[in-house]
């Protein structure tokens, strides 16, 4: 995925909420969930690592849900639906 294309995706959508923090991956970078890095890191490592996108990656009507979220899920439903 490009730069553009997961940027694309993100929207207003903060990278942090993206970003797989219990990969282990993650977890061996030592990054802490409740002080992330700047958008812009979380973007790069993300491109570097696509591990570390939470998945799955679901996109319906104009919005974008990274990881299985329910309550997140159930509110774009209720708005597109």
């Amino acid at each position: 995925m490009s730069e553009d294309e997961l940027r694309g995706l993100l929207g207003k959508t903060p990278a942090a909420d993206a970003f797989a923090w219990r990969s282990p991956r993650a977890k061996a970078l030592s990054l802490d969930a409740s002080n992330p890095p700047a958008d812009a890191e979380l973007v790069r490592l993300m491109l570097e690592v696509p591990y570390l996108i939470r998945r799955p990656i679901i996109k319906f009507g104009g919005e974008t849900v990274f990881g299985l979220d329910k309550k997140r899920l159930e509110t774009v439903l209720e708005v597109e639906g």
